[in-house]
């Protein structure tokens, strides 16, 4: 039998008091507007996020996006005009398309609750994470959290080119392409980088071939500059490519995840300073009174849904409805604050809480 339709006036309803939760945390309500710059989103995700937003062009302003999230702006109008520390807390609709999954809604409400403080990021982790398991206790969901800084500590502590680290971390949001570029930078991989290289070197050998396409002949020098060199670089070592596999396959409570990543953190010191931050914010979840003995940790957690966090990432879920969305998402996105604030960056964390999806497991309105 098909679940009743949740009517739009329940789902203000519920989104007004989730935000009331946050405002009486002492977060400040804010408004954003719906119609964004499409350059700035453009400039941040890339062309790809045309495929998922809503796009139109305004005679003044030129290219706009229907707000297909609440983060940016937030973030826009705090560096330009916030003070540190600072609490945000809006509801509204966002606007997605829905190509691969079109039962989902491509309109919907989000409640958001977002902190700037760079005094504790720890302590700012653990009060945002808390805060949302406090208002979502009564909804039997199951809490997931993961963190993007560690595989970014271990990429970067990588014993091999700057171009090989840059690459990697480009793509850690893309486990395949990840991946993939793991093998061909590694031991495996010699033999294809030589024969990308050849096969590049014997198309540029046809002095008939027409010069078609949109690279310059210097964007062309610089990639065959590019291949020879990663061509002659050693590969990343075999003990280096087993860490980060060890690290990508970490999946436990947190307490167990802490054990194992100071273990590895012998032979890669690199993720030491990730893995002390993980362990005081373990300590501050634990002040604030979340099981963290119970709580589950993946490292890998967030890689194909939360490109702009680059920390702490956490998401609430109902266990055996794989037919709906998470009910909340959130983490750390101090690099994003950076990019926004033209390099002013100011530490920040938050999350979304979908209503509607949360109505749908009471049973809706």
């Amino acid at each position: 039998m098909p679940r009743p339709e949740i009517s739009k006036a329940a789902i203000k309803a519920e989104a007004a008091r989730l935000k009331a939760f946050f405002e009486e945390s002492g977060a400040q309500p804010v408004e954003m507007d719906i119609l964004l710059p499409a350059e700035v989103l453009l400039d941040l995700y890339g062309e790809d996020i045309r495929a998922r937003a809503y796009v139109t062009h305004d005679p003044e302003r030129g290219e706009m996006m229907l707000r297909p999230d609440f983060t940016v702006p937030v973030v826009q109008q705090h560096m330009t005009d916030g003070a540190e520390p600072a609490r945000y807390t809006y509801a509204g609709e966002v606007f997605r398309k829905q190509e691969d999954m079109p039962s989902r809604a491509n309109e919907y409400f989000q409640v958001g609750y977002e902190v700037f403080d760079g005094s504790d990021p720890a302590a700012a982790d653990a009060d945002v994470f808390a805060r949302f398991a406090e208002v979502l206790a009564d909804a039997g969901l199951h809490a997931a959290t993961g963190d993007i800084g560690i595989l970014k500590a271990a990429v970067a502590g990588l014993k091999t080119t700057e171009r090989r680290r840059a690459a990697l971390l480009r793509h850690i949001w893309r486990p395949r392409r990840f991946r993939a570029l793991m093998t061909r930078f590694s031991d495996a991989g010699t033999v294809l980088r030589q024969q990308n290289l050849d096969r590049v070197r014997a198309n540029l050998k046809d002095a008939e071939a027409p010069f078609i396409g949109l690279r310059t002949q210097t964007e062309i020098d610089s990639r065959i500059r590019a291949l020879e060199e990663d061509a002659s670089e050693p590969p990343i070592s075999g003990s280096e490519i087993e860490l980060l596999d060890d690290i990508l396959s970490l999946k436990e409570t947190l307490p167990h995840v802490i054990s194992q990543l100071r273990d590895i953190a012998v032979d890669l010191p690199a993720i030491s300073g990730a893995v002390s931050l993980l362990s005081r914010r373990s300590d501050a979840l634990a002040a604030r009174g979340v099981d963290v003995e119970h709580l589950d940790f993946e490292a890998s957690y967030g890689r194909t849904s939360m490109e702009y966090y680059d920390g702490f990432v956490f998401g609430f879920y109902a266990e055996g409805r794989p037919d709906l969305p998470p009910v909340a998402t959130g983490g750390r996105y101090d690099a994003l604050t950076a990019v926004l604030g033209q390099g002013r960056s100011i530490p920040a964390v938050g999350g979304v809480i979908r209503p509607n999806v949360l109505l749908s497991l009471k049973g809706g309105a």
